[in-house]
């Protein structure tokens, strides 16, 4: 059984708070000097892409109410292929800046979605 929209925005909701935990006490800095903390921050991205991307094919409304959501899965696509391109400074100002819109973004969808079971 395909998973439902639900499920998707619980996963982009899980992955921003795996973020703002892994970053937590950290500046660019340090965060530009911890490899493991990079890689977290860099998968958890992956997941919110792989997310995203779902939505864009089972909830294409659901993904238009998402700011910049062909951007969330265009970075996706970077981390995953183009990874010795990745600018960490930039990672920074996402996790800063877009992750927080993001999270209250998918919290608000999930309450405007119903289950797949009353859907019909």
């Amino acid at each position: 059984m395909p998973r439902d929209v639900r499920a998707y925005l619980v996963d982009i909701i899980d992955s921003c708070d795996a973020i703002t935990v892994a970053i937590h006490g950290l500046d660019l800095t340090g965060y530009d000097g911890n490899r493991l903390v990079r890689s977290s921050v860099e998968r958890e991205f992956i997941i919110i892409g792989e997310a995203a991307a779902a939505l864009s094919r089972i909830a294409p409304d659901a993904f238009a109410a998402i700011t910049r959501a062909r951007r969330i899965v265009d970075f996706r696509n970077q981390l995953t292929h183009e990874y010795p391109t990745v600018d960490n400074a930039l990672v920074w100002a996402i996790v800063g800046h877009d992750v927080p819109v993001l999270r209250r973004e998918c919290a608000a969808l999930i309450q405007s979605v119903a289950p797949e079971d009353d859907l019909g």
